[in-house]
């Protein structure tokens, strides 16, 4: 199992839709997500700056061939049709990125 905490900006004009989004995510989203092997997803809001941190487990073999098949998902999609509108990717992210990738520094179970 891999831990990835990840970060990315949200438009303050989008915060009352994309909460409502969450609010009622799509069952088949969801469910994809676990069939790619994410488990433990959770999406945190920070105001006033306006981050979203994103945290997930992956307990799969292959984290790239799980990615590109959730990504190859047509509800997902469209799901991210409405989702990444609300988003602001960081300027520093790297080149793939949309949310960035953050370093864990510390663990504890």
């Amino acid at each position: 199992m891999k831990r990835f905490g990840t970060v990315i900006g949200i438009r303050p004009e989008k915060i009352t839709e994309y909460k409502e989004l969450h609010r009622n995510a799509w069952p088949a989203v969801l469910a994809k997500m676990t069939e790619c092997n994410f488990r433990n997803f959770s999406i945190y809001l920070k105001e006033p700056e306006n981050l979203l941190f994103g945290y997930f487990e992956y307990v799969g073999d292959d984290f790239a061939v799980d990615a590109a098949r959730m990504a190859q998902d047509p509800e997902t999609q469209k799901w991210w049709a409405l989702t990444d509108p609300c988003q602001e990717p960081l300027t520093n992210r790297k080149v793939g990125e949309w949310w960035a990738e953050m370093e864990e520094v510390f663990h504890l179970d």
